[in-house]
């Protein structure tokens, strides 16, 4: 089992900064992937960032140069530093982990809001 505890989300103005932070605990060594999802209102969950292990780093399209996703191991923690905001970005934001069994762990979300 993995457990997810997010933080970090908040309200900002378009253009603003923020930084999401998951605290992983548990099973950490069978995790094989780590990444946030997002879920706006009346819309479908979407990967936002993805971190595999031993694999390239995904970003969804709308997030390429604003958005970075990183790992620090020593803390079992992954970040999400997220810059340069846009309203359309207002959503609730999860952790979420992929065991080597493709068992998905979430954690319970965090809301980011961009005024513009």
């Amino acid at each position: 089992q993995v457990q997810l505890v997010e933080s970090g989300g908040g309200l900002v103005m378009a253009g603003g900064s923020l930084r999401l932070s998951c605290a992983a605990s548990g099973n950490i060594d069978s995790i094989n992937a780590i990444g946030w999802y997002r879920q706006a209102p009346g819309k479908q969950r979407e990967l936002v960032a993805g971190l595999p292990k031993g694999g390239s780093t995904r970003y969804e399209d709308s997030v390429k140069g604003r958005f970075t996703i990183s790992r620090d191991n020593a803390k079992n923690a992954v970040y999400l530093q997220m810059n340069s905001l846009k309203p359309e970005d207002t959503a609730v934001y999860y952790c979420n982990a992929i065991d080597g069994y493709l068992h998905n762990y979430w954690g319970q979300g965090t809301q980011v809001t961009v005024s513009s």
